[in-house]
């Protein structure tokens, strides 16, 4: 049961953070008011599947909605945006249907995610499109039928995701990504070129070490130019920047905003006043994490689930008595006949090796270290990363141990 006396909880976000929030509130014992503010009009769903099987057609559009576990009684507010956070009179300002609203709150949750990072250079012609929602996804799907040559530029997870779906369906696909190779920033120059020999295998024409200067076409979009001079032909392009926190209606609030909400390992948000709880989980968030003894904005699809429960568990227990939320951050990401799994964070690691297999195989597990000791570990293998999760959680030398 709830230690905090709550009579009214306000969920601003309705993806997977504020969704595993409002669920965990139920299961443990609210029975006070719930009102949920969704930025779209869809019902929750998986946002993983946009980029894989859902753009490719594999998958059924009911296929990827969040599957509801029992009727959380809640007050539901789809296609609304937050534009104002008073925590003077906890109030959340919002405009629903064309009218704003004031909901006052003795309890919040900010889960409201992250927006695509829009094209730096102004307006682009038509065919030139960004991926985060499911309604992103629909429009995209709707011109691959047309069989279009697709460029894709940017070569983090979501672009790379993109370029293996497009290229499974038979389309010429072309990635621009800036860095020496796709997924760079993620994986480390050792194993990163795994990836780019894997695209290139599969028959993506791939630039690296060059950016986009200009979209060609007018009302249409006909080709990019890039920065070396050189031009390719193109009938849809879809950008993958990554994303900023949405956070704008939080300017003002007191809170403190730093590449999204800082908040304590408890997901407490800095700022907010001891009898007001606020709370924050999901790609809007940056948690402190006790193991990496950092703030963490990880985007990724597990630690936001895991962070809206907890979440609310903070929000009922109140800040001195709930326990801090010390998940090791995960992701996955499929690429053609590859399953990356990632468990742990390799951020300044200063070593890595391969402790199991052989890269050249595609069958392989690799940890990465630190300071002489264990912080992450991918796998092409499914579900091997969890054999090494205590390895990571106690620190062990590196390189760690083989579990049995």
């Amino acid at each position: 049961m709830p230690s905090r006396q709550l009579e009214n909880v306000v969920v601003v976000g309705a993806g997977i953070a504020g969704t595993r929030a409002a669920e965990t509130l139920r299961q443990e014992g609210y029975a006070g008011a719930l009102t949920i503010v969704g930025a779209e009009r869809q019902a929750p769903y998986h946002r993983p599947p946009l980029s894989k099987k859902f753009l490719t057609g594999e998958v059924y559009r009911a296929g990827v909605d969040l599957a509801p576990q029992f009727d959380m009684d809640a007050r539901v507010l789809r296609g609304a945006s937050a534009l104002k956070l008073d925590l003077s009179s906890r109030a959340v300002h919002v405009r629903n249907d064309g009218q704003d609203l004031s909901l006052p709150f003795d309890g919040l949750v900010i889960a409201s995610g992250a927006m695509p990072r829009e094209w730096p250079g102004g307006p682009v012609p038509d065919g030139v499109l960004t991926l985060r929602t499911v309604q992103d996804c629909l429009a995209i799907r709707g011109r691959l039928a047309s069989r279009p040559r697709v460029v894709v530029v940017g070569g983090g997870f979501i672009g790379a995701e993109v370029a293996a779906s497009c290229r499974s369906i038979g389309l010429d696909v072309v990635l621009i990504e800036k860095a020496a190779g796709p997924l760079l920033a993620a994986l480390g120059e050792e194993l990163a070129p795994r990836w780019a020999e894997l695209h290139r295998r599969h028959g993506v024409d791939l630039r690296v070490g060059v950016g986009v200067d200009a979209f060609v076409g007018d009302s249409q979009v006909e080709g990019v130019r890039l920065t070396d001079g050189s031009q390719i032909p193109a009938d849809l392009v879809i950008v993958g920047l990554g994303v900023t926190p949405a956070t704008d209606w939080l300017d003002g609030s007191g809170l403190r905003i730093d590449d999204g909400v800082i908040c304590d390992a408890k997901g407490v948000a800095e700022g907010s006043p001891a009898d007001v709880p606020v709370v924050a989980a999901g790609d809007v968030a940056r948690w402190w994490h006790p193991l990496y003894e950092r703030h963490l904005r990880t985007e990724h699809w597990d630690d936001a689930g895991g962070q809206g429960a907890a979440a609310a568990r903070t929000l009922l227990a109140g800040q001195e008595r709930a326990e801090a939320h010390a998940e090791l951050p995960y992701f996955w990401s499929d690429q053609y006949d590859v399953k990356l799994q990632m468990l742990g964070l390799p951020t300044d690691y200063d070593a890595v090796e391969v402790i199991e297999g052989d890269a050249k195989s595609w069958e392989f597990v690799a940890a990465y270290g630190r300071s002489g000791r264990t912080v992450a570990v991918l796998a092409t293998v499914p579900g091997r990363v969890n054999a090494y999760r205590e390895a990571i959680e106690n620190r062990a030398a590196f390189p760690p141990s083989r579990p049995d």
